[in-house]
C-alpha cells in the first residue's frame, strides 16, 4: 500500500505524530513499558562504556572536541563536558560502535542510539526529573520505531539506514516534548527535520566508520530541528506522505504503509517489542551465528567440513552477504560484524561469538578464514522477516553427511526476549571491560532507579570519576 494523498479534511502524519507528542501524558506509559525504556537505557550505557576500549572511538571523541565550544553535557564514561549536541553525537557514536546495542525488528532500526543522547542531553541540561526523561525516551522510540516499520524494511534494499535516517524524527519528537513544543511547533519541527535527516548504506562495502555517527547525528539534528521548531521556523507540513517527503523521496516506488506509524498508537507499546542483542554483530546475523555454535557443541570441527551453505532472508542479502570477497575476508571489526561468512566460521570454530573475536588478531586466524572461503549464502525460503531475523546453517561434511540447524526465532527477538537479568549481565560484562565492579553496580542502580531520582544524577554518575 502507498499511501501519498492528503486533504485539507484529512491530518498529515506529522499533524498526528505532532498532536500525541504535544499532548503526551508521562502518566499513560504502562508500567512494563517503563522497565523495558529503563533496561534498553542501562543496556546502550554498558555498550557505551565497553567502546572506550576501541579506536573508533577515540577518533570520534577527539573530532568531536575539536569542533565544540564548550558546555556541561556529559560524554557516557569519560570526564569530558560539551554542549548538549556534540554531547549527543559522541554518545551516540559510544552507544552504536559496537553494532552491539538493541535492534525493533519491524522498524529495523537501532533506537535507543539516537534516543538516548538525545533525552540524556536535554533533561540533564534543562535538570528534569527522571521520570521525565524516560517518558520523552519511550515516546521518541514510539515515533522512531514505528515510522521505521512504515517502510516494511525497504530502506536498506535501496541503500539507506534507518537509525540515521528515521531516528532523526523520534528525536526531534523526544526533543520537542522536553522542550515544550505545542503541537503547530511539533509539525515545524518535523518538516525541518526531514530536511536533515540522513544514513547511508555505502560502508557496506568496504568497513567504513560511517554507520558509527549515524544514531548521533540523528540526535544532534533532532534537538536542531526542535529547538528551530520552538522559535517558530517554519517547516514542511507533508514530511512524510508528501511528493517529496520522506517515503516517496527514499523508497520510489516501493511498498510502504503509512498507518503502520499510528496504529494502536498509544495503545500498544513498541519499546516493549525492541530485541536486546545476545550477540556484538549485525542482528540479521544472529541465528545464523547460533545455529552454527549448536552444531559446534554437536561436535562438528572445522577440518571435517567440506562445504557451509546459510540460508539468509532474501531482504538481508546487501548487507550481510555482498560483496561476497570482502565478507569472507573482512578487512577490519567492522566489516567483519556485517559478514555472515566470517561470523558464522568463527562459531563453527570456536562455538560461540565474542567481542574478542572482533580484535585485529582474531580477524587473520586461518582456520576460520578457511571455513569463510566455502561458506555460500542461499535464500531463505522460509523466512518471514521483518518479523523475525531467523536463518540456517547447512554443513557438508568430508564423510558425505550433511548436517543442518535452523534458528527460526532469534535469540533475544519481541517473542523470545532476553530475560533482566540477562540484560543486566550484559551491562555488566561490557561495564567490566572499562570500569570497576563498584563503579559499574553505582551505574546500574542509577539507571534502574532513574524514575526516582533526577537526568542530572544520571549524568553525573556516568561521568568518568
Amino acid at each position: 500500500m502507498k499511501d501519498h494523498a492528503d486533504t485539507p479534511a484529512t491530518l498529515a502524519l506529522s499533524e498526528t505524530l505532532a498532536q500525541f507528542a504535544a499532548n503526551f501524558d508521562a502518566a499513560s506509559i504502562p508500567v512494563t513499558a517503563r522497565e523495558r525504556g529503563r533496561l534498553l537505557m542501562l543496556d546502550s550505557i554498558g555498550i557505551a562504556l565497553a567502546s572506550h576500549g576501541y579506536e573508533f572511538s577515540r577518533r570520534a571523541l577527539a573530532a568531536i572536541g575539536e569542533l565544540d565550544s564548550g558546555g556541561d553535557s556529559i560524554v557516557i564514561g569519560s570526564g569530558k563536558r560539551m554542549d548538549p549536541r556534540n554531547a549527543a553525537i559522541a554518545n551516540g557514536v559510544l552507544i552504536h560502535g559496537l553494532d552491539y546495542d538493541d535492534t525493533h525488528a519491524r522498524g529495523v532500526i537501532h533506537a535507543t542510539a539516537s534516543i538516548l543522547p538525545t533525552v540524556l542531553a536535554l533533561a540533564a541540561r534543562d535538570d528534569r526529573s527522571g521520570s521525565d526523561m524516560v517518558a520523552a525516551y519511550v515516546l521518541g522510540m514510539e515515533a522512531a520505531t514505528r515510522l521505521g516499520a512504515v517502510a516494511k524494511g525497504g530502506f536498506h534494499q535501496v541503500g539507506f539506514h534507518p537509525t540515521g535516517l528515521i531516528g532523526t524524527f523520534g528525536c526531534t519528537l523526544a526533543a520537542g516534548w522536553l522542550l515544550g513544543l505545542n503541537a503547530r511547533q511539533m509539525v515545524d519541527a518535523q518538516g525541518i527535520a526531514l530536511s536533515l535527516a540522513a544514513g547511508s548504506l555505502e560502508f557496506l562495502n568496504d568497513g567504513a566508520w560511517n554507520k558509527r555517527l549515524h544514531p548521533g547525528w540523528a540526535a544532534n539534528a533532532g534537538i536542531t530541528a526542535a529547538t528551530f521548531g520552538k522559535h517558530g521556523y517554519t517547516g514542511t507540513r507533508l514530511a512524510y506522505e508528501g511528493r517529496f517527503g520522506l517515503y516517496a523521496s527514499h523508497l520510489g516506488e516501493r511498498d510502504y504503509d503509512l498507518q503502520l506509524a499510528t496504529a494502536q498508537l498509544g495503545t500498544l507499546w513498541e519499546v516493549e517489542r525492541v530485541s536486546v542483542k545476545p550477540l556484538p554483530a549485525c542482528h540479521f546475523t544472529h541465528a545464523a551465528i547460533d545455529a552454527a555454535a549448536r552444531l559446534h557443541a554437536q561436535g562438528v570441527r572445522a577440518d571435517q567440513i567440506r562445504r557451509i551453505t546459510v540460508l539468509v532472508p532474501a531482504e538481508v542479502v546487501k548487507t550481510v552477504c555482498e560483496p561476497e570477497a570482502s565478507k569472507r575476508k573482512p578487512a577490519n571489526s567492522y566489516e567483519a560484524q556485517f559478514s555472515i561468512p566470517y561470523l558464522v566460521s568463527t562459531a563453527l570454530c570456536k562455538g560461540k561469538l565474542t567481542l574478542d573475536d572482533l580484535e585485529e588478531a582474531a580477524l587473520s586466524d586461518p582456520a576460520v578464514l578457511a571455513l569463510a572461503a566455502i561458506t555460500d549464502y542461499e535464500h531463505d525460503p522460509d523466512s518471514d522477516f521483518p518479523l523475525h531475523y531467523g536463518g540456517e546453517v547447512i554443513v557438508e561434511l568430508t564423510d558425505g553427511r550433511k548436517l543442518r540447524e535452523r534458528e527460526a526465532i532469534n535469540r533475544g527477538a519481541e517473542d523470545r526476549p532476553l530475560t533482566a537479568a540477562d540484560i543486566q549481565a550484559k551491562f555488566r560484562d561490557n561495564a567490566l571491560r572499562q570500569i570497576s565492579a563498584e563503579r559499574a553496580a553505582a551505574i546500574e542502580q542509577a539507571v534502574l532507579g532513574l524514575e526516582q531520582g533526577t537526568a542530572r544524577a544520571l549524568a553525573d554518575q556516568l561521568t568518568q570519576h
